[in-house]
């Protein structure tokens, strides 16, 4: 007879899952020992937090489920940050988390049982897509069927698994039938759903070829769907603009790409000036549009599984981005025409940002191989990076804006690394947020986990202090105390090195580091750090 623990397992292999991220606890010790036997990779982590976070990399990378595994009460809470992260940022992850034995539980009363809660999965409410319960051995097919369905299917988002830590080592009847049956479903799979979906595209087709001035707006929803972009843009002779989360939808050379975020002024006057916006996965949200005080264009079509909460648009297509970008690309009429010189237009307004911060650009530019992966984070030079960077590919740059978690990069990137990529992972990370999860230099060391860490280290939060400068006052709280990177990441066995700015000494470290499979860490000490980028709040232009 099998366990509640090995239903579990057997069901995340037969989805397809070959790595979970956890860290153990004394309640769920029966999930190692079912995977011990399974086919799933183990990585064993420092924090919970990491655990969401590799999960979340992991997701981000390859479009597949990423799993972090916990234990009871303060473990399962303290993923909460990163879940957040991936709820905001549509990542399907899952997490499965127990809870104390339901033997010992008592409806309506807490006892003080080691880890109890008065509701565990309450305090993921907010931030899951779906919670399943299973407190019983008969519901824990069923509840864990359940969750990897939510979790798959589109519109993505984490979904919350929890079962009582008695069932993961009950003997189950026979649970043959439809509750042992996993379907899998892929990000993106739903098309269009809406009764009046064919309606929808006349419209929006009718209005694309009645405009003068079109524009694509393309967010994560869409990055899949490259072909099917390009296509449209190229029929319509329109610029295209992406979020982060879309960032390489386009090849750095394609003539549609705008390749500038919209917090540029020459990329916003595109928006300003078009007479039809196309928003294809994007839910053209605060961050990207600067509070939404980019004005709402004369006609908006949006295609979303989703109904925006932003701007009301006058068609709304409730269907996958890549399927509708396709049937667009069909149906709207070819103009023939190419789209304004966005070349001329980028290289333009480049030469007007930051002198220092085009420098660190182009140093990235030229010290990563086109196939490397990208992980920043909630940090000046994740920022620039953020905005500016030009990935060869779709799933080749993780921001976490998303929900903005400070220390996402160094453990993202962690899952990242270990889901199969053919180029280099790189995190980005300042002094401050690196510290939030450098324990987890042992996980790479122990686990040989390919990529490398660069600390970018001011001595500081420098966003924040920046802020504080920037209203007149002098930095206070916002200094830190930072150790010697390079050694701290030796004292784990993991190769290292430190250099003074980001130079050219800083280009050469990086190339040799990323040409190194080995798990690394390059340090780059940085008294004057780079100035904020216009995609940050204080720099907007529209206010």
């Amino acid at each position: 007879m099998s366990t509640g623990a090995r239903e579990i397992v057997e069901q995340l292999e037969r989805a397809g899952v070959d790595v979970c991220f956890g860290l153990p606890g004394v309640h769920n010790l029966a999930l190692w020992e079912a995977l011990r036997e399974s086919s799933i990779r183990l990585v064993g982590v420092r924090h919970e937090q990491t655990a969401a976070y590799a999960a979340d990399g992991y997701a981000r990378a390859t479009g597949r489920l990423g799993v972090a595994l916990t234990t009871t009460g303060p473990g399962a809470a303290n993923t909460l940050g990163a879940v957040g992260e991936a709820w905001a940022s549509r990542s399907p992850i899952l997490v499965i988390a127990t809870d104390i034995p339901a033997r010992l539980r008592r409806a309506g009363a807490y006892r003080g049982v080691l880890h109890e809660t008065d509701g565990q999965a309450a305090m993921f409410a907010p931030v899951v897509k779906a919670a399943h319960l299973a407190h019983a051995p008969a519901t824990v097919a069923g509840a864990c069927a359940a969750a990897l369905r939510d979790a798959l299917a589109a519109p993505t988002r984490p979904v919350y698994l929890e079962v009582a830590t008695d069932v993961l080592t009950a003997e189950l009847a026979s649970t043959a039938g439809a509750a042992r049956e996993t379907a899998v479903a892929r990000a993106g799979d739903a098309g269009a759903t809406d009764a009046g979906a064919a309606d929808a595209l006349a419209r929006a087709v009718a209005l694309l070829d009645g405009a003068e001035r079109p524009l694509l707006w393309v967010g994560g929803g869409a990055r899949d769907a490259g072909a099917a972009v390009a296509a449209l843009a190229e029929r319509l002779g329109a610029p295209v603009l992406t979020t982060y989360g879309a960032a390489g939808v386009l090849a750095p050379e394609h003539p549609c790409r705008v390749g500038l975020p919209p917090h540029v002024e020459a990329a916003g006057r595109l928006w300003d000036e078009a007479d039809v916006v196309l928003a294809l996965g994007s839910d053209l949200d605060g961050v990207q549009t600067q509070n939404f005080a980019q004005p709402r264009p004369p006609a908006l079509i949006a295609v979303s599984l989703e109904p925006l909460q932003t701007y009301a648009p006058d068609v709304w297509l409730r269907a996958d981005a890549g399927a509708a970008a396709a049937a667009l690309a069909a149906a709207v009429r070819d103009r023939g025409t190419p789209p304004p010189d966005l070349a001329a237009l980028r290289a333009g307004a480049l030469t007007r940002i930051d002198a220092d911060a085009r420098a660190f650009l182009a140093t990235m530019r030229r010290a990563l191989p086109a196939d490397a992966l990208l992980v920043t984070d909630m940090c000046i030079p994740g920022y620039w990076l953020a905005g500016f960077h030009a990935p060869a590919a779709p799933r080749r740059l993780q921001v976490p804006l998303g929900w903005g978690t400070l220390g996402y990069a160094f453990p993202a990137a962690i899952g990242a690394a270990l889901a199969g990529a053919a180029g280099p992972v790189v995190s980005i990370s300042g002094d401050g947020g690196f510290l939030y999860a450098c324990g987890e230099l042992a996980t790479v060391a122990q686990e040989r986990v390919p990529l490398t860490a660069v600390v970018v280290d001011d001595g500081g939060y420098g966003m924040l202090r920046y802020d504080q400068r920037d209203a007149g006052e002098a930095s206070y709280g916002v200094d830190l105390l930072t150790p010697d990177f390079a050694a701290l990441a030796a004292s784990f066995g993991v190769r290292a090195e430190a250099v003074d700015g980001l130079g050219d000494a800083f280009e050469q470290a990086l190339r040799r580091h990323v040409a190194d499979p080995r798990p690394s860490l390059l340090a780059a000490r940085t008294p004057t750090a780079l100035v904020p980028p216009p995609n940050t709040s204080p720099n907007w232009y529209r206010k």
